[in-house]
Formats: structure tokens, C-alpha cells, sequence
């Protein structure tokens, strides 16, 4: 994803036509580096348990999943406090970076 194109306020890459909201800039890289390790591990550890069909093994993977995108900033409250709404996981045609999104097909 690291060629996503970025919208022009950093907020979200576009990937398919989706945005995704980006890690936040604020973090150390350290923090960053140690927040992505962690949800790297978390997701080949999610792939491990359904190869295993372990549910309670899934369920916590999942949940350190979870608890990483969070840490980034990727999920749950938005890390900018412009008051600007949160459009992860919309399609950027149908929102106010719809005009930036096609000039970047």
C-alpha cells in the first residue's frame, strides 16, 4: 500500500477506489515501527489459528488486531481535531476528496 496515492491532507490513502485512513503522524517512528510489528505479528497470528480452527486463539489474535490499528490511529477516534468527519473505509468518489480521487486513477 505504500504506493497508495494519499489525500492532499494526509488523512486517508486510496486503495481500489476506498480510502483508509493513515497511521498517525504524531507517533515517534519508534512507535510506529513497534505499533506495526505488533499488528504484523497479531495478523500472522490470526492466520495461524484459523489454519489451527482454534476460535479463542482467532478471538484474541483479532482482538490484538484490533488493539494495534487503534494504537496507530487507523481505528477508532480520528488523530486530527479540525472536527473533519471520519471517512475510512468509503469510497472516495462519494465524498468531499471525490474530485482529488479522479485525478488520481
Amino acid at each position: 500500500m505504500s504506493d497508495a496515492p494519499t489525500t492532499p491532507d494526509g488523512r486517508y490513502l486510496m486503495v481500489r477506489g476506498r480510502l483508509w485512513r493513515k497511521a498517525n503522524p504524531a507517533l515517534s517512528p519508534q512507535e510506529h515501527d513497534t505499533l506495526v510489528d505488533a499488528l504484523m505479528t497479531a495478523r500472522r497470528d490470526v492466520g495461524a489459528a484459523l489454519r489451527a480452527q482454534d476460535a479463542a486463539a482467532e478471538h484474541a489474535a483479532r482482538a490484538r488486531v484490533d488493539a494495534a490499528k487503534r494504537a496507530l490511529g487507523e481505528r477508532g477516534p480520528v488523530w486530527w481535531d479540525d472536527g473533519a468527519p471520519d471517512l475510512n473505509r468509503h469510497m472516495a468518489a462519494n465524498t468531499p476528496y471525490a474530485a482529488w480521487a479522479r485525478t488520481e486513477r
